[in-house]
């Protein structure tokens, strides 16, 4: 067996190696340069080119949160050192790199890589690639060699708010800025300004708002994603590079491009978030915005138009919709005329269904008279699209209901039956997005007892509401529904807007106290209940329990293998009772 080496041996391999790095560097080696965490690939000496600069990264870049754009070939407004990371070239205890500067490119793709994530970018104007020194392995060398030697010391890593963020503004933010011809170079750079000075405001960090861009022209162009930064700086200098394009004020077709690709997950949306666009106008649009707003609402994002200034008396025969800001901010009603019914002849039954959910009560339309002194804007502006509440576009039964299980866990179900409640429930959860700024998911079990399984924000996640659903343990035992549902009415929901809370029952038998006047109760608490019976569950029960309309509230299997055929119609029917009452 080979014998391993003592301390003294290891601490002669440390200065042979050194010795050897020194000899090396002194028969040629170009000068290091340190960096930071957060040097930038811009940072660097322009003139880099040929065979590059030699650059040092310190240690614990992975845990400083860096922003890194592309893959091999990385944007220049990347930190060096994560791209080192990203790329393979270094590891946590950081080290030697060398940085070649290449021109700027159109695209750069994102990817995970040695537990880095880097993001997509649509374009830059200057690039950098990574290649590992011929004496990277001797410094590799020292380290784990040096390690060997000394004690470990233990850092404690504080993450800054600028860096968090605002915690109290986790909103998806896409910005459409007015690029067009009509707007001229020196409008441009004060729209630029203004919009710097907003996401200032906002403070955009990791677990604070984040905002991607898009420039309206005659074809909408995306700058940059919703993911790309989470360091106001950083935002702030892509804003400041922003190129004007010219062209036509097709905002129309903006909007409808920023709704299709900026609020998607591989695009940086965030699961539950609400979502906002931002839409910035000079004078007025070339294109119709009222069926790309319409379009972007029903899909469940928040459009705030901001006007600046007004057309001149001659430009008014020019102009294709004076009224286009009140149009785009109002909800529009579509209205179906039945035929009239042969037991009321005389009257005719209208149905009118809101298109988009927004009301034209002033909070999504702000007008600013012109791109001078602005900054007064700021502050009211950040307000509006930081008050989730006024935001009733993105509030969707999905990512809004509170949605509580009081289960039967009585021994007449048995624990396999029981397993199967739970999968049915767990795929009743599994249709919302469950998050701590989305929807809820608590659990009640009861016998002639009642046990509290997890509240409605006692997980924060989808994974973990469903880990916890199909982890609760059978109790078996008597049935008191009545008694259950005035215990979970007073343990698991508080007070919040009407038709928000949800109470599903579901059971197999008949209860041994009463339920009507419990549920009336939970109800006049604002809690809509739906009941689901099973084998043997009796049918009066059932009824007296659910809200009202009846037949829209109770569902029934006649065995346990059947529920899942009413996964689907329970949630349709849930987000009915929301979408009615909000």
């Amino acid at each position: 067996m080979e014998k391993p080496f003592s301390v003294s041996e290891k601490k002669f391999e440390v200065g042979c190696v050194f010795l050897l790095m020194m000899c090396w560097r002194s028969c040629g080696s170009s000068a290091t340069r340190p960096l930071t965490c957060a040097t930038r690939g811009a940072d660097l000496d322009p003139t880099a080119t040929g065979g590059g600069v030699l650059v040092s990264c310190p240690p614990d870049c992975a845990q400083r949160r860096v922003s890194v754009f592309g893959s091999h070939v990385y944007a220049a407004v990347s930190s060096v050192c994560g791209a080192a990371l990203h790329s393979g070239a270094v590891g946590d205890g950081g080290g030697e790199v060398r940085v070649k500067r290449l021109p700027g490119r159109q695209r750069y793709v994102g990817s995970v890589s040695n537990g880095v994530q880097s993001q997509t970018l649509s374009r830059w104007s200057a690039s950098f690639s990574l290649s590992v020194p011929e004496d990277q392995r001797l410094q590799e060398l020292i380290r784990d060699a040096g390690a060997a030697t000394r004690p470990a010391k233990k850092v404690v890593k504080k993450m800054s708010m600028k860096k968090v963020g605002n915690k109290d503004c986790q909103m998806d933010i896409a910005v459409v800025i007015d690029s067009s011809s009509n707007l001229g170079r020196r409008r441009f750079n004060l729209q630029k300004n203004f919009v710097s000075k907003l996401v200032a405001m906002l403070k955009v960090g990791v677990n604070g708002p984040h905002v991607g861009l898009v420039q309206a022209s005659d074809i909408p162009r995306t700058e940059f994603l919703l993911s790309n930064y989470t360091q106001p700086k950083e935002l702030q200098f892509a804003i400041k590079e922003l190129a004007h394009l010219g062209g036509a004020t097709n905002t129309g077709q903006a909007i409808t491009h920023t709704a299709e690709t900026l609020f998607t997950p591989r695009n940086g949306a965030r699961r539950a978030h609400p979502r906002v666009m931002l839409v910035l106008i000079d004078g007025w649009p070339s294109d119709d915005l009222r069926p790309a707003a319409a379009a972007a609402r029903r899909s469940g994002v928040n459009v705030f138009l901001v006007g600046v200034t007004k057309p001149a008396a001659e430009e008014l025969p020019a102009v294709p919709d004076r009224d286009f800001a009140k149009k785009v901010v109002r909800a529009s009603r579509r209205c179906k005329i039945s035929r009239r019914s042969p037991s009321r002849p005389r009257h005719v039954f209208v149905t009118c269904a809101f298109q988009a959910v927004c009301k034209d009560n002033g909070f999504f339309g702000y007008q600013m008279s012109s791109w001078f002194g602005t900054t007064k804007h700021v502050k009211p502006l950040a307000q509006r699209l930081c008050s989730p509440d006024a935001l009733v576009c993105s509030r969707t039964c999905y990512n809004s209901a509170n949605v509580a299980f009081l289960i039967d866990g009585s021994s007449s179900v048995g624990d396999p039956n029981f397993r199967t409640v739970l999968d049915f429930l767990a795929a009743v959860a599994d249709k919302f997005d469950i998050s701590d700024v989305g929807a809820g998911v608590g659990a009640v079990q009861f016998t002639y007892d009642q046990r509290l399984e997890f509240g409605l924000r006692e997980h924060a996640s989808k994974d973990g509401v469903l880990a916890a659903l199909r982890n609760i343990p059978y109790m078996s035992g008597g049935t008191a529904t009545g008694s259950a549902i005035s215990y979970a009415a007073q343990n698991l929901f508080r007070s919040t807007a009407a038709g928000r809370n949800f109470l599903i029952v579901v059971t197999d038998g008949q209860s041994y106290d009463n339920v009507g006047a419990p549920a009336l109760a939970a109800q006049n608490q604002g809690i809509s209940m739906f009941s689901v019976g099973v084998a043997w569950a009796p049918m009066d029960d059932l009824r007296a329990m659910a809200s009202q309309p009846k037949d829209d509230h109770v569902f029934f299997s006649r065995h346990f293998g059947g529920l899942d055929d009413l996964v689907d119609d329970l949630v349709r029917g849930i987000c009915r009772d929301f979408d009615v009452n909000n």
